[in-house]
């Protein structure tokens, strides 16, 4: 039995190239463009692993990872925080 991923980013590139390596691992996996998509997603079918993208145009990768942890039936839910931001003050 293969781990379920949500993979969010709104940069269509970078998802399809995170989903097409995730599945090619043997990874089921759905993605998302959007802050809301990816909460509606999450709250709808929890996954195993949250990859998510600091920068997104509606909710922030922040206000998504607030929201998580706030969830009691999501706090658990690990997250990978994807970004292009390189420095320690990012």
């Amino acid at each position: 039995m293969t781990g379920r991923i949500l993979v969010v980013d709104d940069e269509p590139d970078l998802l399809e190239l995170v989903r097409f390596n995730l599945s090619q691992a043997g990874f089921s996996v759905e993605t998302a463009a959007s802050g809301r998509d990816a909460l509606a997603k999450l709250r709808r079918s929890p996954p195993d692993l949250l990859v998510l993208d600091l920068m997104l145009p509606d909710v922030s990768g922040n206000d998504i990872c607030r929201q998580v942890r706030a969830d009691p039936q999501l706090a658990d839910l690990p997250i990978l925080m994807l970004t292009a931001k390189g420095e320690e003050v990012d």
